[in-house]
């Protein structure tokens, strides 16, 4: 994913999970996300865009992602 939020596309703004739980990325405001994988927090970062309608469900790479209904699970910044 690349490039920032514009418009309709703030829907997403929030945390989505795999069905797995395994694999959660923060989607930010801003346009950028992080992302965690098992236990380890941040371990991928970049920004996104999103084409099209998403229907709930948000795909990146080889990744099916569904928008997570707790509270975010970023670790507070220094």
């Amino acid at each position: 994913m690349t490039g920032t939020v514009e418009g309709d596309q703030v829907d997403v703004v929030g945390a989505w999970v795999t069905a797995d739980g395994r694999t959660r990325q923060e989607l930010l405001p801003d346009g950028r996300y992080d992302e965690a994988r098992g236990e380890r927090t941040g371990a991928y970062t970049g920004r996104y865009t999103v084409a099209g309608s998403h229907d709930g469900v948000l795909h990146h790479e080889h990744l099916v992602l569904h928008q997570e209904q707790k509270q975010s699970w970023r670790r507070p910044s220094p």
